[in-house]
């Protein structure tokens, strides 16, 4: 438990350390609270007991420690009012009518990335989200067919496929009659396995020439599957140069390339409602980050919108800008997920 003055001090050390980036000394609190310089060094010293503060290692003074800012986001901070300046940048593209929703929310990122300085990511939805309703084939010319695969949420991808002349048009009927009969209402992710375990073994007894025609057919598939992972949109992806404690380039390059791994991006993917912070370890990124995030239900589809900073983050800011998206997305037809 905390006194109401430790609260104090740490909400004092936390913020002016993410103001300024420098460790915040005894003197600076006294003079904020007017407190004596006694009493303030033994709640210093309190709080670094606790775990919520430490020394930084170059210079005099105490800086927040991760259990420190997870205290501060959970207990001491509020949401910050925007300022003028930056909702009027929102409004100008929410307001512009001509823009659809998806195109809409790039742009607001695109903006937030530049009245922040961090990294913005918005996350489609991923491929295992959507699940076969039909596949189609449509002759074209003779050993040319245009094979249309057709989601549970409206997605339809197209692909030209060539087949020997001598197959049969009556057998790729029959493999599309198998493959709707088996796989209907499969994720999209799952259909190679299905095809591979529930296709494969029996369509034997039902085509002649089911090698060839079992074979392209796992390939579309599989070039669909590929190309249904999830819609990653990044802006600001280099603001990390900006941050003072990101002189060190392997920091920098370390969080760079876990920009371009889309597993380590996927788990960005928000599971909780509302605006969720994860801190340093919690981010899965690096130790050296803090993750805004949350998730929009946007005409069925998931979207997640994430903004990526160093630990000394504006918090109560990123917030703010987070439930002035979500309350804009709703107003332009997307529902929230909360």
């Amino acid at each position: 438990m905390l006194t109401r003055r430790q609260k104090d001090i740490l909400k004092w050390v936390v913020e002016s350390y993410i103001s300024y980036a420098k460790p915040v000394s005894s003197n600076n609190i006294c003079d904020a609270l007017n407190c004596s310089s006694a009493t303030v060094r033994n709640d210093m010293v309190h709080l670094e007991e606790q775990g919520l503060l430490e020394k930084a290692h170059y210079a005099s003074g105490r800086i927040p420690s991760e259990e420190g800012y997870r205290y501060y986001v959970s207990h001491l901070m509020k949401p910050k009012d925007m300022s003028s300046k930056d909702m009027y940048k929102l409004q100008t593209i929410f307001h512009n009518q001509t823009l659809d929703l998806s195109n809409t929310i790039k742009k607001s990122i695109e903006i937030i990335s530049e009245i922040t300085n961090y990294t913005t990511i918005v996350l489609g939805q991923a491929s295992e989200t959507n699940k076969l309703k039909q596949i189609e084939v449509v002759p074209i010319e003779a050993g040319k067919i245009l094979t249309l695969v057709i989601t549970d949420k409206g997605h339809i991808e197209h692909k030209n496929m060539t087949l020997p002349l001598d197959v049969e048009p009556d057998d790729i009927v029959k493999t599309v009659n198998l493959i709707n009969k088996l796989l209907i209402g499969t994720p999209i992710n799952e259909i190679s396995e299905k095809l591979e375990y529930d296709v494969k073994p029996v369509i034997g007894r039902y085509v002649k020439q089911h090698e060839i025609l079992y074979n392209t057919f796992y390939d579309a598939f599989n070039e669909f599957t590929t190309k249904n992972k999830p819609d990653v949109y990044f802006e600001g992806r280099n603001n990390f140069l900006k941050q003072p404690e990101f002189t060190n380039i392997d920091k920098v390059r370390k969080i760079l390339e876990k920009f371009e791994d889309i597993n380590d991006i996927n788990k960005i993917t928000n599971e909780e409602n509302g605006i969720n912070i994860y801190i340093g370890t919690e981010s899965e990124i690096t130790d050296d980050v803090s993750v805004v995030k949350t998730n929009y239900n946007i005409d069925g589809e998931l979207v997640t919108i994430a903004i990526v900073g160093p630990k000394r983050m504006e918090y109560d800011r990123v917030v703010s800008i987070l439930n002035y998206m979500r309350d804009n997305i709703t107003d332009r037809g997307g529902n929230n997920n909360e």
